[in-house]
């Protein structure tokens, strides 16, 4: 299919996520946004002033109305993390392509039951984990597939950010709309990356949580072993000053590879340091152009499909029973 192939989109929820998502749709040829749909008038008009010329032609519509029109191929699901699962159960119903923003939904047997429908799903239905198309990621997995560097023996990584604060008074805060804290939110896109890169599958999952005072998780230490014999920890830090901090390092028999902050540095078997940057590392997309590439057929499948929404959740959801335990080690199924 040309790359002119028109895609009229649908936004299903108009906050901050879906505005960073209409300012790369923007620069896409062909793209139109033709439907928005939220609860609160108010972001759909901060949406409307931010980007007049896109959605100039665009309906303020309800839900139902919205996923009913004819000139909506496509829609972004951007609301609270546990409306995902109904929202993208009624837009397959009416037969759109899809891409949904983290986390792909809140319960494991949510994500089993939309992967049973996505196996013979004809449209294509995308997560929105964008480090699956950024560079430092992509070398990163595919150095690790090619057996180069031998298999992953250990996993550290950390996260940490004002996420108790910047979240307050929010319904990220607010269990019945978020479905949890920090390790649902942000954290998610964490546990997705490691789990995408290194290839492992978790067998054993052990977390202590502390919830800071407030209704959902902040703070997470999580430990976990995997089927191949690999270690790793998670750490997830919501209740602090500092703001956005994230160290995570990937030891293999033959080499390491530590990313810190956006930098990647790569050790070889002899100790060597070698620090990537553009011009070393495969080429970055952002996640709305790979889904509308997708779309077009101009490549056979997403960066993240949804089955990495279900490894994360897995993960999520031991990690969760583990610190309600009291740290007790969770088997994963």
């Amino acid at each position: 299919m040309s790359d002119a192939t028109p895609v009229r989109i649908g936004f299903i929820g108009c906050g901050g996520i879906a505005r960073h998502h209409l300012n790369q749709l923007q620069h896409i040829p062909g793209v139109s946004v033709t439907a928005l749909c939220d609860i609160a008038p108010a972001a759909i008009e901060r949406c409307r002033k931010q980007f007049p010329d896109l959605l100039a032609e665009a309906t303020d519509c309800t839900q139902a109305e919205l996923l009913a029109r004819d000139d909506v191929d496509a829609v972004q699901i951007c609301t609270p993390h546990t409306l995902h699962f109904d929202q993208a159960n009624a837009a397959m119903d009416a037969q759109k392509h899809i891409l949904c923003e983290k986390p792909f939904v809140c319960k494991v047997e949510d994500a089993h039951a939309l992967l049973a429908r996505i196996e013979t799903y004809p449209k294509v239905f995308a997560l929105a984990y964008q480090r699956h198309a950024q560079g430092q990621f992509v070398y990163i997995r595919d150095k690790i597939a090619s057996g180069d560097m031998g298999a992953v023996t250990f996993v550290s990584a950390l996260q940490a950010q004002s996420w108790k604060k910047g979240t307050a008074g929010t319904w990220r805060q607010t269990m019945e709309l978020s479905g949890g804290g920090q390790l649902n939110d942000s954290g998610s896109h964490l546990l997705d990356i490691i789990l995408w890169t290194t290839g492992l599958t978790v067998a054993n999952v052990s977390a202590f949580i502390d919830n800071r005072g407030t209704p959902v998780d902040q703070n997470s230490a999580v430990t976990f072993t995997t089927t191949s014999g690999a270690q790793g920890t998670i750490t997830v830090v919501g209740d602090t000053v500092v703001g956005w901090h994230e160290d995570i390092t990937i030891w293999c028999e033959r080499g390491a590879f530590f990313y810190r902050n956006g930098k990647l540095e790569v050790v070889d078997e002899k100790g060597g340091r070698t620090t990537l940057d553009g011009a070393n590392l495969p080429p970055s997309r952002n996640i709305d152009e790979d889904w509308i590439r997708t779309i077009r057929g101009e490549q056979s499948g997403p960066a993240a499909p949804p089955i990495n929404g279900l490894r994360t959740i897995e993960l999520t959801e031991a990690a969760w029973r583990s610190g309600a335990q009291g740290g007790i080690p969770v088997r994963m199924n």
